[in-house]
């Protein structure tokens, strides 16, 4: 009996491993400055375990049994990236990065396990600060000269202030032919009609505008 024991006793301590989880250490978060209410979890379908942060920065899972594991850290300030963790009957742990939402059979990029004895060490890493609430838009000058209405209305001023200092600094031959050209356009009979009291598209012919003819003669009989 005692024999038995012993037995199980061994295959018990043999199938079970020691996990340790450690921050990496990038410029943020500073480890030394998270709250001490952070801890791991590692979950699986059978069971759940839980693990604080030490004082060395690090988290201890003991007695690990052989399983498939998600591999969580909860903090109030910082996020954290999940690991899929895989504890094998001989002690041998594998990991990989997973992602919310996919298949468990789809793995990320492999995680490198470090062995020290009975003790199997990775490291977890930080995703980036956690926001509460979103931060009011400045106010910017520029961001007023990024609207395409103020654009174009700058575009527009360009043009009527522009034009008169353009006409001045012309060459005479091409003012000469530029202001005979608006002399001969429809839209400045139409304008000259609406000035007059007339109608404006009485004498506007379409057709011919479009056919590129002058005023419709009148015809003969």
């Amino acid at each position: 009996m005692n024999l038995l024991l012993l037995l199980l006793t061994a295959t018990l301590a043999a199938a079970q491993t020691h996990l340790t989880l450690s921050i990496s250490l990038p410029p943020k978060p500073n480890p030394f400055l998270l709250p001490s209410s952070t801890h791991a979890t590692l979950s699986s379908l059978h069971k759940r375990l839980s693990a604080p942060l030490s004082a060395v920065n690090t988290f201890d899972f003991h007695n690990v049994s052989a399983d498939s594991y998600l591999l969580d850290v909860h903090c109030p300030t910082d996020n954290f990236l999940p690991l899929r963790v895989d504890v094998g009957a001989g002690g041998e742990v594998k990991a990989w990065e997973t992602y919310r939402g996919n298949e468990w059979g789809n793995k990320g990029e492999e995680v490198p396990v470090r062995s020290e004895g009975a003790t199997r060490s990775l490291a977890v890493k930080a995703a980036g600060p956690k926001i509460f609430f979103m931060e009011r838009a400045k106010f910017s000058v520029l961001s007023i000269f990024k609207n395409p209405m103020i654009l174009m209305g700058l575009v527009t001023m360009g043009i009527v202030f522009g034009m008169p200092y353009l006409m001045e600094n012309m060459d005479p031959e091409l003012r000469a032919e530029f202001e005979e050209r608006q002399k001969e356009s429809p839209m400045n009979a139409i304008m000259a009609n609406a000035q007059g009291g007339q109608n404006p598209l009485g004498n506007f012919d379409m057709a011919a505008y479009l056919a590129g003819s002058g005023k419709k003669e009148g015809v003969k009989r």
